[in-house]
């Protein structure tokens, strides 16, 4: 993915585990895991506006020429 492996997520782990402790972490996983959330649910939200648009209003092919 970016060229990270095991060792660079565990070294990015610890920096976060040295800034903000044990105590705000389950904050922060929390916090983050509603971020993911509430963006693949917005995703799914645009889709299916755009799928209804698609099927509803049909415009005609415009002559040219």
């Amino acid at each position: 993915m970016f060229g990270l492996g095991l060792p660079e997520l565990l070294l990015i782990f610890l920096i976060v585990f040295i800034l903000f402790g044990a105590n705000k972490l389950p904050q922060l996983g929390s916090g983050l895991g509603q971020a993911i959330r509430n963006f693949s649910d917005a995703m799914k939200g645009s889709k299916t506006e755009k799928d209804k648009t698609a099927e509803g209003e049909q415009k005609p092919p415009k002559h040219i020429g």
